[in-house]
C-alpha cells in the first residue's frame, strides 16, 4: 500500500453541518474538505457529500476507531467506516493516536496512553488491521493530552516514527495540539515537531483552543471553538519549514461561525504558506 497525499494550491477546511448548504450554493475556492467519519456512517449528509465531491477533494477523519485499544478494533464500526471510504474515495483517511472504547462503551473523548513497547505492539497491530480493511495507509494524529504517564518510556515523536516504520502509515500533525501540550506540560513544541519523520507528515491541522482556570492555574483545552490564535500560527510557520509538502486544514467544530469566517482563516494559512515559500527560496539562493 502506498501512502497517498493531496496536491493542492489552497488550504482545506473542515466540513460541518451548518455549512453544507452554503458550500453547495457558493462553491468557495478551498483546497479540500475534511469530514468526521462518524457523522456520515448512515444516510445523513449523503446528498451534500455526493454534490460536493464533484468539485472538491475529500479527507475522512475518524474519531472512534480507538487505535490504542487493548481490546483490538471493533470490526462492526470499522466496516461502517470502510463503507464510507469506499463510497467517497477520499484522498486521505486519518485517526487519532489514542483510545476511546472499552468494554463495548465509546467515550466522548480522545484518551491518552503510556508510550511503551507493549503499547507500541498493540497500536501497530490495530493500525495494520485497519489498513488491511481499508486497503490503504492511514494518517495518525497527535492528540492534546491533559495528563502524562510516569510509565511512558518512549518520547511521543519517536513512538509515532516507530509506527510509521512498522506499518507504513503517515502522520497528521496537529500544531494546535502540540501548542496545547507545550503550555500544559512544558513540552517544547518546536523541538517536538523536529522529532517527526518529514516524509510521513501528509496533513497539518490548525484550530483554536480555550483557557480554563484549574486550581489557580491555566489549562488549555483543545475545543476547536475559536479562530486560530497567534502562537499556533507561529508554530504553523515552523511546521511549514519542516513539512512544506503537507496539506493544511483549518478545523472549527464549536461556536461555528459563518462560512466566510472559516474561509478567511484558510486564506490566512495560504498567505503564511506563500511567505514561508519565499523564505525557503531565499535561503536556497
Amino acid at each position: 500500500m502506498t501512502l497517498l497525499s493531496i496536491k493542492l494550491q489552497k488550504t482545506g477546511i473542515g466540513l460541518r453541518q451548518p455549512h453544507w448548504q452554503a458550500m453547495m450554493d457558493i462553491r468557495p475556492a478551498t483546497g479540500f474538505l475534511e469530514i468526521h467519519a462518524e457523522n456520515f456512517l448512515g444516510n445523513r449528509g449523503r446528498v451534500a457529500l455526493d454534490d460536493l465531491r464533484r468539485d472538491y477533494k475529500f479527507s475522512v477523519h475518524a474519531v472512534g476507531l480507538s487505535l490504542a485499544s487493548a481490546e483490538g478494533i471493533d470490526d462492526a464500526h470499522l466496516s461502517r467506516v470502510a463503507s464510507l471510504v469506499e463510497r467517497l474515495q477520499p484522498s486521505l483517511v486519518s485517526e487519532h493516536l489514542c483510545w476511546s472504547r472499552h468494554g463495548g462503551a465509546y467515550f466522548n473523548d480522545l484518551m491518552p496512553f503510556p508510550y511503551t513497547e507493549e503499547a507500541l505492539a498493540v497500536v501497530v497491530s490495530n493500525i495494520q488491521h485497519i489498513q488491511e480493511r481499508l486497503k490503504r495507509p492511514i494518517l495518525i494524529e497527535n492528540i492534546s493530552a491533559y495528563l502524562q504517564f510516569s510509565g511512558s518510556r518512549i518520547p511521543e515523536g519517536e513512538f509515532m516514527a516507530a509506527l510509521v516504520a512498522k506499518t507504513g502509515c503517515g502522520i497528521l500533525c496537529d500544531v494546535n495540539n502540540a501548542y496545547v501540550n507545550q503550555i500544559n506540560h512544558g513540552v517544547d513544541a518546536c523541538d517536538w515537531l523536529k522529532t517527526l519523520p518529514p516524509p510521513a507528515v501528509q496533513e497539518i491541522h490548525l484550530a483554536g483552543h480555550c483557557a480554563n482556570n484549574v486550581d489557580g492555574g491555566e489549562v488549555l483545552i483543545d475545543d476547536h471553538g475559536s479562530a486560530v490564535p497567534d502562537p499556533v500560527w507561529e508554530l504553523f510557520v515552523v511546521a511549514l519549514r519542516l513539512f512544506s509538502h503537507a496539506a493544511p486544514l483549518v478545523e472549527w467544530d464549536a461556536n461555528i461561525p459563518p462560512l466566510n469566517i472559516l474561509i478567511a482563516e484558510a486564506a490566512k494559512a495560504d498567505y503564511m504558506r506563500a511567505k514561508s515559500g519565499e523564505v525557503v527560496r531565499a535561503d536556497a539562493a
